[in-house]
Formats: C-alpha cells, structure tokens, sequence
C-alpha cells in the first residue's frame, strides 16, 4: 500500500513537471499578442471559471470559513501573488536568461528553509544531487548566452525574491496541508490571484484609456487556447497537484520538480516551435534528471571518510 502511494505521488509530481514545462512554451505564445500582466488576469480568470464549474457540477467541494480562509491567505500570497508579480516584474529589468538562473535556485532556498522551519533533514548525497539539478539549468542558460549586467540589479533581486517566495510556498504548503484540503488551498490561491491581477489589469487599461484592449486578445484562437490551458491546467489542476504532492513528501523533494519543468519546456520547443536542439541541452538535462531522481530516492546513499593505514602507505 504504502509503495503504490508512493508511486502515486511521484507520478504526480512527474505530471506536475510535464504541466510546468508545456506552460513555458505556451506563455510564449500568449504574449505573441497579450502583455504580461493581462496574461496572469486572463489567466486566473480562466482558473477561477473552471473551479465554478467544477463547484457547478458537484465534482469541486469547499467548505470555507472566514477562519480557514485568514489561515491559507499566507500561502496565496507567497505563490500566485508574490512569485508571479515579481518574476513579472523582475523580467522587464532583467533577461529571460538570468532569470532561468535565478529562478532555478528555489530548491536550494526550500531546502535551507525546510531545514530550518520545518526541521526537514537531508544526507550529504541529497545536497549534491539538488547542486547537481540546478547546475543543469544554469549550465543550459550560459551555453544559450548570458551575462549579468550590473544595470540589471534590480531585476535580479527581484527575481531572487521570486525564487525564495515560491520556496518559502513549498515550505508553508506543506504546512498547512496537513490541515486543510487541497481544494481549499487552491480555491483561496486562485480565488485571490483572479481579484487581485483583474484589479490591476484594468485599472491599468483604464488609465490607458484602452479598456478594449483587455478583451481584443481573444480574437486571437491561439491566444485563447494559450490562456485556457494556463488558467485551467497550469494553475487550476498544477496546483492541486503540488499540494497533494506537498502533504506527502518533503517540501525540498517536491521543489527539486520545478526543474524538471526545464527539460519539458526545451522538448517541448523544438516539438511544437521548431527551436534548435543543442548538445548541452542534452548535458544539461541529464544533469537535472540525476539531480532530480537524486534528491528523491539517494536517502541510503551515504558518503564514506576513506582512513589510510599508515603501515599501507610505502
């Protein structure tokens, strides 16, 4: 029993990286024709009809209270809210490029803060592997052309403090998973992002005097299925999915997955965008998938001091 659960969740968190990785490449195609920031309205528009209709058709069940609802806000606001304003913003000083590198770093900041507010414990060979799993994503975005321009400082801290917001989610999810729903958690994650991003988009459309331009976007059909599969799949059911992932594994295990959405998306390019495929893509993937399986299953593997006898040594 206790096997197949862990099948399960590890399959899930597979899923979840697959779903990671398709939003990247679907993004770029969003922002074809829409900006950011009506990208994330629209987007969590589309999250928020489809927990509707869930509700709508018995298949979503809530129970909320004010209660429940102040107590899972913290979470809401770490990841959407926080992670996504800030990578937004943070990429408008910075290139995509460092903020691959940056962003990359989050399983390092939940490992440090699993260990120190969770007391999550990790071996010597569990470290390595998650060094290992980010040096891939680090390793494809230099090959690909990077270097950090000291004019981009405030894009960089911006994009540091979006990759501690989401370790600082993994560590505060795994919390309250323990005793809240993975419905109610991402009811009140989604609900919150859909208020606040809307606000935002079309005050900001409003002092523009281009209202219009809010809605213009999904003339586009490629904008349209973009959106739906980022409100619906990418945020709907990939967080239900981190959740449920959460409240089973360790908060460092399930982040080291967020890298994993980094080979998906590079596949994912040259499938369906005809992006070249390069040899330290390859390199670089191999890099994260050991690091990936690593951080997961090395709990046995253990790093041995090697004694020499100094009667041996001649």
């Amino acid at each position: 029993m206790i096997k197949n659960k862990n099948k399960i969740v590890y399959l899930a968190a597979v899923i979840f990286s697959i779903i990671t990785g398709l939003s990247y490449f679907l993004n770029k195609v969003a922002l074809e024709t829409s900006e950011p920031i009506d990208i994330l309205a629209h987007r969590f528009t589309s999250a928020f009809l489809g927990l509707l209709i869930g509700i709508l058709f018995g298949f979503i069940k809530v129970n909320l209270t004010k209660e429940k609802i102040k107590k899972i806000l913290p979470l809401a606001l770490f990841n959407p809210l926080l992670y996504f304003g800030l990578q937004t913003t943070g990429l408008q000083y910075a290139t995509s490029a460092e903020g691959g590198i940056l962003l990359a770093s989050s399983p390092i900041f939940t490992l440090l803060l699993a260990s120190y507010f969770l007391k999550e414990k990790s071996t010597l060979s569990q470290k390595i592997f998650m060094i290992l799993s980010v040096s891939g994503v680090v390793y494809i975005t230099i090959m690909k052309g990077v270097t950090f321009d000291l004019n981009n400082i405030l894009g960089v801290i911006l994009l540091l403090l979006s990759a501690i917001s989401i370790a600082s989610y993994n560590v505060v999810g795994r919390v309250l998973n323990k005793n809240f729903s993975n419905m109610e958690i991402s009811f009140v994650m989604i609900s919150i992002s859909f208020i606040i991003y809307n606000i935002i988009a079309i005050v900001k459309h409003i002092m523009s005097n281009d209202l219009l331009n809010y809605f213009t976007p999904f003339t586009n059909i490629d904008f349209t299925i973009s959106v739906v599969y980022l409100g619906v799949l990418s945020s709907l059911v990939s967080s239900l999915i981190n959740n449920y992932v959460l409240s089973n594994i360790e908060a460092s295990k399930m982040s080291v997955f967020a890298n994993l959405g980094t080979v998906i998306s590079i596949f994912a390019g040259v499938i369906f965008l005809n992006e070249n495929l390069y040899y330290y893509h390859i390199i670089g993937s191999i890099f994260i998938i050991g690091g990936v399986l690593g951080v997961n299953f090395s709990e046995n593997i253990k790093f041995k001091r090697v004694r020499y006898n100094k009667s041996t040594i001649h």
